[in-house]
């Protein structure tokens, strides 16, 4: 935009509110309410422009209510087409910097909706030939917010937002199950001892430990999977309350049928929409599947920094990727950091599950006022979680390898054999060679061939490996 006059633009320009007047920076796309929040708000440092997915799913609201609007014949067709292009031009990634209100706010997400509104009004404002701040033109509320509320729009933003996250999140969680279920192949005829309570088992393979890996992470794609329709359905439409005050008949359906069409999301309105709008148990029932994940995934990096510690005084079975120096006083020491900062994103993930139930518990009659903390948790966790998968995938895992003469030297150490030979020799006997093997530090093989409680031969076929890391026939 370029000045007709030979004057320059002024520093700031004048709007007025419920409260009065206040100078907003003229070259600013927001108004006098994103300003006062900004002066209000600063609790995170992070503004809402720090989740892009957020912004887009504005944009695409407001895109799919002004359609709405112009079929029903509500607007007319220049203000209409100049906030779809307004907002078009946000969706494509414009204008973000001006998205400046922090995530976490009072006002049960007022001040996200008309950061987006003023934007978006200034920008279209532009379109159509006038400045910024020129409201009788086209007006942030009037016109950009039309037959909305930020009780619909607000929500309906953070679901949509909350998909495209958790769209990216099941792309990493399958990429993991995958590298573990290689993992599992690689490792498939390799004999270990198997472990319950930190103490000596039975014989698996390193391949099972880790197929089991792939099906944890598998079980928890299904869960994740069977918890996104839920955030599908909307209340867009029920403005205040779920009434659907102040708007069109029909406009609850064809909005939601062009937000369906412009995001490309199988979206559905709720079939009641004042309960819709004061209930976010959705959000609760995604987060409990996201800290249902974070713990798993925590579990298995536990076992991965158990079966990886030594090298000379710990397990050491396997190996994982060296990826930096461990101490800045002790050379050579190398530790787990990748499977270390998944553990932490992990307890992150708890403890936003932990936010996000008390904010949803908190709602109070027809509207629940703090559903900003539950889209700041829930950004979070979805986050942090699908970038600590995806460094746990290509920085860890990709590069385990197996400690083969560790592996034999402890099933050869091992007691863990006894239990395959209790069918065979009796629990009794079975209990003599154990204490004996503990005592003297001889093989469990070796003490039953000197007892003579099993011929050589029938033993040898008895502690194959395929015998002894599934269900078998005895060997008579």
């Amino acid at each position: 935009m370029t000045s007709t006059s030979n004057q320059p633009y002024p520093s700031h320009r004048s709007e007025h509110d419920l409260l009065g007047y206040r100078d907003v920076p003229f070259n600013a796309y927001y108004g006098v309410h994103t300003l006062r929040a900004i002066e209000n708000f600063a609790i995170s440092g992070l503004p809402i422009s720090a989740s892009p997915d957020l912004i887009k799913a504005l944009a695409e609201i407001k895109i799919a209510c002004t359609m709405a609007n112009q079929e029903l014949g509500l607007i007319d067709q220049t203000r209409a087409e100049a906030i779809i292009a307004a907002a078009q031009e946000v969706l494509n990634g414009a204008l973000h910097d001006q998205f400046k209100v922090d995530m976490i706010q009072g006002g049960a997400g007022t001040s996200t909706n008309m950061n987006a509104n003023e934007v978006i009004a200034n920008r279209a404002l532009e379109i159509m030939g006038h400045m910024r701040g020129q409201y009788q033109f086209l007006h942030p509320n009037e016109h950009v917010n039309m037959s909305q509320s930020t009780n619909d729009v607000y929500p309906t933003s953070l679901k949509l937002a909350t998909y495209r996250g958790c769209e990216r999140l099941l792309i990493n969680m399958q990429s993991l199950q995958a590298a573990f279920e290689r993992k599992a192949v690689e490792f498939k005829d390799i004999l270990k001892v198997g472990r319950t309570q930190l103490q000596d088992a039975v014989p698996m393979t390193l391949g099972q430990e880790f197929f089991t890996y792939s099906v944890m992470v598998g079980e928890d794609i299904l869960r994740l999977q069977e918890a996104l329709p839920l955030i599908c359905e909307i209340n867009l439409g029920a403005t205040a309350i779920g009434t659907g005050i102040n708007t069109h008949p029909d406009y609850a359906r064809v909005a939601r049928e062009h937000l369906a069409e412009v995001s490309g999301l199988p979206l559905i309105t709720s079939p009641n929409l004042i309960e819709a709008t004061q209930d976010v148990g959705s959000f609760v029932q995604l987060s409990g599947v996201l800290k249902r994940i974070a713990v798993k995934v925590s579990k298995i990096c536990h076992d991965l920094r158990l079966l990886s510690s030594g090298p000379r005084a710990g397990i050491n079975e396997i190996n994982l990727p060296a990826k930096q120096a461990g101490s800045s006083i002790m050379p050579g020491k190398v530790n787990p950091v990748i499977p270390e900062v998944v553990n932490q994103v992990a307890y992150e993930v708890i403890g936003n599950d932990i936010t996000i139930t008390f904010a949803a518990e908190a709602g109070q009659l027809q509207l629940n006022a703090f559903e900003p903390i539950i889209a700041y948790s829930m950004f979070r966790s979805v986050s942090h979680l699908t970038n600590a998968l995806h460094t746990l995938e290509v920085n860890c895992v990709d590069g385990i390898t197996a400690n083969l003469p560790v592996l034999q030297e402890h099933m050869d150490r091992s007691i863990v054999l006894v239990t395959a030979l209790n069918p065979y020799i009796g629990y009794q006997n079975a209990t003599d060679v154990a204490k004996e093997a503990l005592e003297t530090g001889k093989r469990v093989y070796d003490i039953v061939l000197e007892r003579g409680l099993l011929e050589q031969a029938k033993l040898d076929q008895i502690l194959k490996p395929e015998s002894l890391t599934s269900p078998r026939l005895m060997v008579l």
